[in-house]
């Protein structure tokens, strides 16, 4: 095995607080560089949504970018930049942020503004309907007219799960979307965006001491309202086989995409590092196991990747979720041939075990792709900030290569025994378009 990884908590400590209102505060000082990152991390995401507001997380992260009591339109935006810095948001399946990195030296500029809009957004009849319209043309442009453009995120999810909050549109309908309104928007706002359930995490050059004075300065203020219940996400485990079949006119290929339910991401945090290792393993790399005998050996495939959670991103995601690997194949290759290698490939590894170099060489690559997100002042910010959201451990996200360099060749074989085609959820893609005939 490799040696432990490194422990980036130890060059980067982390220290918290909460305000009375209950808004959680972490702060990551490094001053080795003269910039600042400030994010906060709601706790709601797409599978908060209720029916009949699908797209709704996501709608009102538009909103948030609509100015607030004390900053009109797009100034946020402007006083970012003009101070030099960044911005953006997100939204995913369980959470919303919103972050910006700065010159040190505009550190309560970014804390005020995070501060306003969490007080008042400007929630009005005309930025409500101005941002659906913007809403609905993203999913136009990122979806409608793209290929693959739901496949598998928004697709495989209706096969693989049973509960609403697991297996809507996170994208929203339009539907639901153009029949939203202002006081459907406001009691979004007061219900999910209360201090008490969010968390704000401030990273780079600053002094501990300070920023907890600027921080309670503006956030003080914002009025306490109890955090919402948490969304019953988890599901019992399947135990059959499921299998659907979507149309594209627009894809230039077939494809297919199979989903694994994995161990608890948060509960069970150890177990779920082998698998981690196990997607990486089968499918990162010119050496990876499904690379190799899809494209290199058999020639069944054109590409391949495997991944945790719909997003992509195996850290930020809570239960119920799945190991996902995905194929676009040739037209005349068939689909069951692709899913047989798939699954003879899992079976090799939950067989034999996997050979203690192999495992390093994994290790190593993974260790390497978390050192790098957390290079930048802004990408360990964010890092910190999700563990704190979902694991209740803002170190959680320094300590992760080490832990992962801990993972046995047992752990990872154990993984792959998980991968029953018995119960997996498969979503077969039938290029229709006159292109692919």
């Amino acid at each position: 095995m490799t040696a432990a990884g490194p422990d980036l908590t130890l060059r980067h400590p982390v220290e918290r607080f909460t305000l009375d209102n209950g808004l959680r505060v972490v702060l990551a000082p490094d001053r080795s560089v003269p910039v600042v990152a400030v994010s906060v991390f709601y706790d709601v995401g797409m599978r908060s949504e209720p029916p009949g507001r699908t797209g709704f997380a996501h709608l009102f992260e538009h909103m948030m970018f609509q100015g607030s009591a004390n900053v009109p339109k797009m100034e946020h935006a402007r006083l970012v930049q003009a101070a030099g810095g960044t911005f953006n948001g997100s939204t995913h399946q369980d959470y919303t942020n919103y972050f910006q990195a700065l010159p040190a030296e505009a550190l309560e500029r970014a804390i005020f503004l995070e501060a306003d809009r969490m007080a008042a957004p400007a929630i009005t009849e005309e930025n409500l309907r101005n941002q659906i319209d913007v809403v609905k043309e993203e999913i136009r442009v990122n979806v409608l007219n793209r290929p693959y453009g739901a496949f598998p995120w928004l697709q495989l999810p209706g096969i693989a799960f049973e509960s609403f909050a697991n297996t809507h549109d996170g994208y929203g309908s339009f539907v639901d979307l153009e029949s939203s309104t202002v006081e459907d928007a406001t009691d979004f706002f007061s219900r999910y965006y209360a201090p008490s359930n969010a968390v704000l995490c401030i990273g780079g050059d600053l002094d501990p001491a300070e920023t907890e004075v600027l921080v309670r300065r503006w956030f003080d203020a914002v009025p306490a309202r109890p955090a919402p219940p948490a969304p019953a996400v988890g599901e019992p485990s399947p135990t059959t086989a499921r299998r659907g079949v979507v149309e594209d006119r627009l894809a230039p290929a077939p494809a297919v995409a199979i989903g694994w339910r994995v161990p608890d991401p948060v509960g069970d945090l150890d177990t779920y590092l082998g698998t981690v290792l196990l997607a990486e393993l089968l499918s990162e790399g010119d050496a990876s196991r499904l690379e190799r005998r899809l494209l290199h050996t058999d020639r069944l495939a054109v590409a391949q990747s495997s991944y945790l959670g719909l997003f992509g991103d195996p850290f930020d995601v809570r239960d119920a979720t799945l190991l996902v690997s995905q194929v676009h194949h040739p037209a005349d290759v068939p689909v069951d041939r692709v899913l047989a290698a798939v699954h003879e490939e899992v079976e090799k590894v939950a067989t034999d075990g996997v050979p203690v170099e192999e495992l390093a060489r994994v290790t190593a690559r993974t260790e390497a792709q978390l050192l790098q997100q957390a290079d930048s002042v802004l990408g360990r910010t964010l890092g910190f900030a999700s563990a704190e959201l979902i694991h209740g451990r803002a170190e959680l996200a320094g300590e992760l290569a080490a832990r992962l360099a801990s993972v046995t060749p047992d752990q990872v074989q154990a993984a792959a025994r998980g991968l029953s085609p018995d119960t997996a959820a498969v979503l077969e893609l039938r290029a229709t378009g006159g292109a692919a005939r």
